[in-house]
């Protein structure tokens, strides 16, 4: 009898990948606890299936699945910490090669096994969830397999296994849209397609109603299952440590023995303490109990980071945590603030040698060889004495060619010089802009050793540069036992082009590192959205310092822009559903209109909404082609002048990338 037989009855999809990785606990625990990972991301997906208040995001891997503010919401803490765990360590079965053995792979099976329980708990939809009755029982996995599962896996098949796993899951998704596209084929006629899919929605709006209906109900059932969450805690921290490089019972050390506590001994025991190459105290982590707020650890971290200043003669950083957030603090320079980690040993003692050598970024001239235009160097002083004032954060917003690249790259060489920033990191949109960011820092800051990470995944250097969907699948890569870019690899982050749909998608980037923020925008202050001032910790419409296109004309920097009226039917009168033919219909259907409260599209778009929600490639090739004929010309007519293009969102900028580098124009 499996621990997991309580899903047969309900939740069968999930019974069998559960049960996979439950029998390879003892004959191959790497592969138990990669197949763990697997039967995880089974049930994250069912949940997006099912549950109407998810939606599924752009980004489909685990790590973006799990943390969308939605599912974040929707789990228990206890429970988000236990999915965390199992996402963390099964990803360390197949990458690193930390040893792992049963008893690790025995604890994530458990964990599993809770977050599968509180799942059928709250969506059954029996009368009474008290009747899912299952508890633990060790006794029920296997100690005996058979003969051709007895040979344990090596990594490279872990790693060729996990990648068939995803294919199951592409195929299942590939599945559903073919099964919606055959029911589509065999109708006969547009009235009849529509109406089954009208049958098919509302099939699947009322199983979904009436699975909302359930887990209200279940919800208000007192729920008194033991969810293990102490020994869930301890797991997960020691996760996260090895993911910095730490090694308990070694480099860190679990209930050190401390004098100078304020109590009738004297004496006192901290959780972990994270040891210097020369036995010193970089680091205390105190844990207090999931459902507690993180906070409550504070004073007594500080306590134990008292008495270790006093036996050692250095003062440790501080971490406290539930397990499921944990708070970095380093009372000598700055307060508290949520992290997603631990730092390495390298960092950690980095940030201690800060606290004597970083000098005060506001008494630094800045390098008038790189900037010379005085905007330029009032943004940076701006940047300056707002990083001065302990802010971490601050958005720069500068006219479209005003040179917003160039003083980004006099800003970190003066942190530098500054001994405040160390690595960097330079975030855009697109390759080229990546490619043209990488080639400016070469020119004006060349001992920064530039490292292009769209091409030099292993290259070395003090800047690195990126696109977001780059950084994305770097942030999750293992270099042995722990995470090629942990939480505190860069010292400054320079979002280029910073926007709201850059954070929407790729926000996990920023909540992972521990870095300083500076976001770059061409956008006017007053059209910035409030979420992209939420992302820099500011007022809505007060950027940390601003230079307009209006002033950049008035100070002669930028010749006024002339408008060109082009004559699109389309982009002139909009579009309504009902005057489309049949095939615009259809394509109309197939389209993706992001983030709608409607399950179906709308009726119709206006003007002034063209652009925004629709990309029509015939539509811009027009634009493109007004342009060639009527834009500003030089060299006799020969060649298009020096031109901006406005779009107005990142798929109407790369497909014209597109046509410009593939020679189109």
């Amino acid at each position: 009898m499996s621990n997991f037989q309580f899903l047969q009855a309900e939740f069968k999809p999930l019974l069998e990948p559960a049960k996979g990785a439950e029998q390879l606990v003892h004959s191959d625990s790497r592969a138990a606890c990669m197949r763990t990972r697997f039967a995880l991301e089974q049930a994250v997906h069912w949940l997006y299936a099912h549950d109407r208040d998810l939606r599924m995001p752009y980004d489909r891997s685990l790590n973006a699945l799990l943390t969308t503010a939605d599912f974040e919401k929707l789990l228990p803490p206890p429970i988000l910490q236990k999915a965390r765990l199992i996402q963390k360590l099964g990803n360390q079965a197949v990458h690193s090669s930390q040893f792992i053995g049963p008893g690790d792979a025995q604890n994530l099976v458990r964990e599993l096994f809770h977050v599968l329980f509180w799942l059928a708990r709250t969506y059954t939809r029996a009368s009474d969830p008290k009747a899912i009755e299952a508890s633990f029982d060790l006794n029920r996995i296997p100690k005996l397999v058979r003969a051709d599962e007895a040979v344990a896996l090596t990594r490279d098949q872990l790693k060729k296994q996990e990648a068939a796993f995803q294919q199951q899951i592409d195929a299942q998704h590939k599945a559903l849209e073919a099964r919606e596209a055959a029911i589509a084929e065999a109708a006969a006629t547009l009235a009849e397609r529509e109406a089954m899919l009208a049958e098919v929605n509302a099939e699947l709006a009322a199983a979904r109603a009436e699975l909302a209906k359930a887990k209200a109900a279940n919800l208000k059932v007192p729920d008194d299952h033991d969810y293990n969450e102490a020994d869930t805690r301890k797991h997960f921290i020691d996760v996260l440590l090895r993911e910095a490089g730490w090694e308990v019972g070694n480099t860190a050390a679990i209930e050190v023995p401390v004098i100078g506590m304020p109590n009738e001994k004297g004496e006192g025991f901290v959780d972990y303490v994270l040891w210097g190459a020369d036995g010193k105290p970089l680091a205390v982590v105190e844990a207090k109990r999931t459902l507690k707020d993180p906070d409550v650890g504070q004073q007594q971290a500080k306590l134990y980071a008292d008495c270790l200043e006093k036996m050692k003669g250095q003062r440790p950083l501080i971490f406290y945590s539930n397990g499921h957030h944990t708070w970095l603090w380093d009372d000598r320079r700055a307060p508290p603030r949520e992290v997603q980690g631990f730092y390495t040993r390298d960092e950690l003692e980095l940030a201690i040698q800060r606290r004597s050598l970083q000098v005060d970024f506001k008494t630094l001239a800045i390098n008038k060889a790189i900037v010379e235009r005085s905007y330029q160097q009032r943004a940076i002083r701006s940047m300056c004495e707002s990083l001065a004032k302990g802010k971490r954060a601050g958005l720069l917003t500068m006219a479209t060619g005003t040179g917003k690249t160039r003083m980004s790259i006099a800003l970190v060489e003066l942190l530098r010089r500054a001994n405040g920033v160390k690595r960097v990191l330079f975030l855009a949109d697109r390759v080229a802009l990546v490619k043209q960011a990488a080639n400016a820092f070469k020119a004006h800051l060349p001992d920064s050793s530039p490292v292009n990470l769209v091409t030099e995944k292993s290259g070395q250097g003090r800047v690195f540069l990126s696109t977001y969907p780059t950084m994305m699948g770097l942030i999750e890569e293992m270099e042995g036992d722990r995470r090629k870019y942990g939480i505190g690899h860069f010292d400054l982050i320079v979002i280029d082009e910073a926007h709201r749909s850059v954070y929407q998608k790729y926000g996990a980037i920023f909540r992972y590192f521990d870095s300083l923020l500076v976001g770059l925008t061409a956008t006017p202050r007053d059209e910035v959205h409030h979420d992209t001032y939420h992302l820099f910790g500011l007022e809505t419409g007060v950027p940390t310092d601003a230079y307009g296109l209006d002033e950049a004309v008035a100070d002669g920097y930028l010749v006024p822009p002339k408008a060109h009226s082009v004559p699109i039917k389309f982009v002139r009168d909009g579009i309504r559903y009902a005057e489309l033919s049949p095939e615009e219909k259809e394509h109309w259907e197939s389209l993706d209109w992001g983030d709608r409260e409607e399950d179906e599209p709308p009726s119709e778009v206006s003007a002034s909404e063209v652009n925004k929600q629709l990309f029509n490639e015939d539509t811009v090739d027009l634009m493109l082609q007004h342009l060639m004929q009527h834009g500003l010309k030089v060299e006799g007519g020969d060649r298009l002048g020096k031109t901006i293009i406005f779009a107005v969102n990142q798929k109407h900028a790369e497909f014209i990338a597109r046509r410009f580098d593939g020679g189109h124009a």
